[in-house]
């Protein structure tokens, strides 16, 4: 039976490498929304367009609406296409994350974002994580999780990740980054980061990505069974 695993939780929480893994160990499709974000803010970066306000109408919303249409996103093996090519490499610089959640607030971002996503779901079964998969983009979805850590230990692997792709970033602007992004993600007016009805809720602050990972996929199966 095809089934949804909506995973939820701020920036920094581990919400990728665990969904990742519970796909592994489920054997459904893993779905990047939040790459996909970063993906289409890449392009934003690239071409240097300006953000409208949200609802604004104008020249800049006319030209984040063309951009918008000319712009094709696909999730493949766990890596990310932007009109064809592959950005899984390019989608994580600091800069970037901050135009996903500044683009992540307008309207038509997000109605072209949740269509391309919602087509992934209609296909097989799969575990997407996000800002609002479970309350707005799968509010439907059998299975919700909620994972959460401290800003410091969010900061803290934000910034091992970013040193492995050889980037040596300062820990209190990686921290500073983090709370910015929070207070972004949690106010804006479209869609804001919030706990989606049902979910539950895991704290990762001391437990490994394996162990979340295992904790989500034992409540699936236990779901599955009916127990």
């Amino acid at each position: 039976m095809k089934y949804i695993v909506a995973v939820d939780g701020p920036s920094g929480a581990g919400k990728s490498t665990v969904s990742k893994l519970v796909a592994e160990k489920l054997g459904i499709a893993y779905l990047d929304t939040g790459a996909m974000y970063r993906a289409l803010a890449l392009k934003i970066v690239n071409e240097k367009t300006d953000l409208p306000a949200p609802f604004e109408k104008g020249e800049k919303a006319g030209k984040l609406e063309a951009l918008l249409a000319d712009t094709e996103i696909e999730e493949r093996d766990g890596r990310i296409f932007l009109d064809g090519r592959d950005v899984s490499g390019y989608i994580r610089m600091p800069e970037v994350a901050m135009i996903a959640s500044a683009s992540s607030a307008l309207p038509e971002v997000r109605a072209k974002l949740v269509a391309i996503q919602r087509k992934h779901g209609e296909r097989w079964s799969v575990i997407a994580d996000g800002r609002d998969i479970g309350s707005n983009v799968f509010p439907g979805a059998k299975y919700k999780f909620y994972l959460t850590a401290s800003p410091e230990e969010r900061a803290r692997r934000r910034r091992l990740e970013l040193k492995e792709k050889g980037l040596d970033i300062p820990f209190e602007k990686v921290l500073s980054d983090i709370n910015e992004r929070d207070y972004a993600d949690a106010n804006r007016k479209v869609n804001p980061l919030t706990v989606a009805e049902g979910a539950e809720m895991l704290v990762t602050d001391g437990i490994s990505a394996e162990q979340a990972a295992d904790f989500i996929a034992e409540k699936v199966r236990a779901g599955e069974t009916g127990s």
